[in-house]
């Protein structure tokens, strides 16, 4: 009864009834359609780095700085922050290949260099990997050309976006065979290394910076970081090295030039030769390429698996050897957090756009209600109780907020695919990032549109309050007194 009562009561204002759900609509249009494009943009971040970079959780060392695989998370002080090496690697892996639940696992070391080739000088995100592992746990990796890199192996591979814009400013084709000069300096002195180039690959869904990541064998980047690396085996020193580390500094430099004036002419030292010495020069094969040394251990879960759970309970494991492990959109970097902080935004503000929209709708209300004074004293005359009474208003507004949350998810549906049939191409390279592709493309997710209907009945019920608290205040006799 109450319910076609609150039917023909809407109907009768129907005005007031028309301001008040297309306002609820507009506040559930809006919550919708941000939501949405948030969530695919989180989607598309998580599903790129997921399968091509970060994995599902990644072990760091523990400190005072959240960083991700390549530097800080905070930019003020990236450029002077060093990546710590975990200390206990192996002690770390034999904790965690013991878990359940884990459907890959592999390791990285991480560094960033300077690139020359032909002239040209770039800057360089190194991604060292464990290539026994790395490859099979990244389908997101697309082999271009070449082949991928082999356990134990001195190389690199660098992404097709590098290799066309060498091509863009030198003119010519880079492709694997050729080499590149890698440079790094820091408190332990300039380190150089000539890297022979094995492959070239793509990401299926290359995020800000991958395309800046050269992948590349562990020593090297070691070597570039001027990270120190014990190994069991014995080492032979030649006649030529043991000489070098008695011998006078004067020597050693008359020696030098000696031998360059032999070997080169009159000319001497010159780039040519060093660069030479440097391909000549390269670590061996048989280098450590495990057993410490590392900066990440990177784990894919099986789809079964929570990650915040797994996280949690590996946390407490990890205590004592002084690491923690982290979730994807830490390890990811600033792209990951900028959506993540948009996103808190966001919803702040349609925190208060509800607060403004609830005080209308709340008006709103009490002015029909006051224009039914008449009929609602009646009603408490002939004996309706109080809670048919907040019943009939409640039903009003659920009713009404309802229908105003279909309109509002429809109307999102339908601007979605409108933008859609535009193909807009997006210019700038961080919003293509966030949204996963240069062509913006929203999609259609049933759960923010559950949560934008949960949002307008919500409404409905918190505007209701008020009004029903004035509505029971209303006395028998103020019908008499209307006649």
């Amino acid at each position: 009864m109450a319910f076609f009562l609150a039917l023909r009561n809407i109907y009768k204002n129907i005005k007031n009834s028309a301001i008040i759900a297309l306002l609820i609509a507009v506040i559930c249009f809006i919550f919708f359609l941000g939501n949405a494009v948030i969530e695919k943009s989180n989607m598309s971040l998580h599903q790129s780095f997921n399968k091509s970079l970060t994995g599902d959780v990644v072990i760091q060392k523990k400190g005072d700085i959240t960083m991700n695989l390549f530097g800080a998370n905070t930019p003020v002080i990236d450029d002077f922050f060093e990546i710590p090496v975990l200390t206990a690697f192996d002690a770390i892996m034999e904790l965690v290949s013991a878990e359940k639940g884990i459907a890959g696992i592999t390791a990285q070391v991480s560094g960033r260099s300077f690139v020359d080739f032909q002239h040209v000088r770039e800057t360089a995100l190194l991604c060292g990997i464990d290539a026994r592992s790395y490859f099979t746990m990244f389908p997101g990796i697309i082999l271009e050309e070449g082949r991928y890199l082999h356990n134990g192996e001195y190389g690199a591979m660098i992404t097709s976006e590098r290799a066309k814009r060498i091509k863009s400013q030198t003119g010519l084709l880079f492709k694997p065979g050729d080499s590149l000069l890698l440079t790094s300096g820091g408190v332990y002195g300039f380190k150089i290394r000539d890297v022979p180039v094995v492959g070239i690959f793509s990401y299926e869904n290359p995020g800000l910076f991958m395309n800046e990541i050269i992948i590349i064998d562990p020593q090297t980047v070691r070597v570039l970081n001027s990270i120190q690396v014990a190994s069991s085996s014995e080492i032979e020193l030649s006649d030529d090295v043991v000489y070098l580390l008695t011998a006078d500094i004067n020597d050693i430099l008359s020696m030098d030039i000696k031998n360059s004036q032999t070997e080169h002419g009159a000319e001497g030292f010159s780039t040519e030769y060093l660069q030479t010495w440097l391909s000549q020069s390269k670590p061996r094969s048989d280098a450590v390429s495990s057993g410490g040394g590392w900066n990440f251990i990177i784990i894919n879960l099986e789809k079964n698996i929570d990650a915040g759970s797994f996280i949690n309970s590996l946390n407490i494991k990890l205590e004592p050897y002084n690491a923690i492990a982290v979730d994807w959109r830490s390890s990811a970097g600033t792209s990951t957090i900028l959506l993540l902080l948009i996103q808190v935004l966001f919803n702040a503000g349609m925190f208060l756009v509800c607060i403004a929209g609830a005080i209308t709708v709340i008006n709103i209300i009490l002015i029909s209600v006051f224009r039914r004074t008449r009929e609602i004293g009646t009603l408490r005359a002939i004996g309706a109780s109080s809670s048919y009474i907040s019943s009939l208003v409640l039903c009003e507004n659920i009713f009404l907020s309802a229908i105003a949350g279909f309109i509002g998810i429809f109307a999102g549906l339908l601007f979605i695919n409108w933008v859609n049939s535009l193909s807009f191409v997006i210019q700038n390279e961080l919003v293509s990032s966030l949204l996963g592709g240069d062509i913006l493309n929203l999609v259609f997710i049933p759960r923010i549109a559950l949560l934008s209907f949960v949002l307008s009945v919500l409404l409905g019920v918190i505007v209701s309050i008020y009004p029903i608290y004035v509505t029971l205040k209303i006395e028998p006799v103020e019908a008499v007194r209307q006649g």
